[in-house]
């Protein structure tokens, strides 16, 4: 069994700002919702059959209690944003397991899902698909790895590895001392990629580094390390054979009616299980 963890976010801003490039300035209003939609079920027609999309409508999390910079929903497109909602019913219309996270981030629904596929002895192997940076901290050997939708690359832990220069479950300490930018935190002050990385395969794990190493910085770069480290508690499914496709539900013919898209329907119900 092969389970296929999707970052549907990720997915939906892609499409977006895809169609962006190409709509003179006039957004489909479920354009973004409807290259997902193809996306997944390109996965299906090439043979995914366990299947799990992670999803942020409310971008806002714990996280910003945490630390005032963290990323949030301002400045995000309104046009982008009025898909987020039809993209998750959509999905779930198709026959998509869908997480719609709200206290916690999609990033955290994907690696809680991870987690607890990767812990049923019936799946061989995970496959979390999405660049996030954050999420290569899920990557196990070559049992759970991350996929690069653009690039095709396959990312198990030699691979995170090699892209970071330290193993997978340093990548929140990693983060911590570089920062992210895309959720709003800076790092430490005069340490790059390089150096983080020569730190941590050194010393270990940030608690374990030499008192006085980090000086007065430690604690805020114990703070973002907790902002990088994703949750894999959340209970997103009970039983893997959840997340088994089974085709569209009789609610996705409206749905590619309200899209306009012709095809979506007959594909799906071509590649549906017998």
């Amino acid at each position: 069994m092969v389970v296929h963890l999707v970052d549907g976010t990720y997915e939906l801003y892609r499409h977006f700002y895809g169609l962006r490039r190409f709509n003179k300035g006039v957004d489909r209003p479920f354009g973004a919702v409807v290259g997902v939609l193809n996306t997944v079920l390109q996965m299906i027609e090439e043979g995914a059959t366990y299947i799990g999309v992670a999803t942020d409508h409310v971008i806002e999390s714990f996280r910003n209690d945490m630390w005032a910079g963290y990323k949030t929903g301002e400045g995000i497109d309104p046009a982008l944003w009025a898909q987020f909602h039809p993209l998750e019913d959509a999905l779930r219309a198709m026959g998509i397991t869908v997480w719609a996270m709200t206290d916690l981030e999609a990033d955290d629904g994907l690696a809680s899902a991870a987690h607890l596929a990767a812990a049923d002895s019936q799946v061989q192997k995970v496959c979390i698909w999405t660049p996030d940076k954050d999420l290569a901290q899920c990557v196990r050997s070559d049992r759970v790895v991350q996929v690069g939708r653009r690039s095709k690359e396959i990312r198990d832990a030699d691979g995170v590895r090699r892209r970071f220069g330290v193993d997978p479950e340093l990548i929140p300490d990693f983060l911590a001392l570089v920062g992210d930018a895309a959720d709003g935190y800076p790092g430490i002050a005069g340490i790059g990629q390089v150096g983080a990385a020569r730190l941590i395969r050194t010393h270990g794990r940030l608690e374990a580094f030499p008192a006085g190493l980090l000086g007065e910085n430690l604690p805020m770069a114990l703070l973002f390390k907790r902002l990088a480290t994703l949750k894999t508690d959340a209970q997103v499914f009970t039983d893997v054979r959840q997340l088994a496709w089974g085709g569209p539900t009789d609610r996705f013919a409206g749905f590619t009616q309200r899209f306009a898209d012709s095809k979506l329907l007959p594909r799906s119900q071509k590649a549906a299980p017998t």
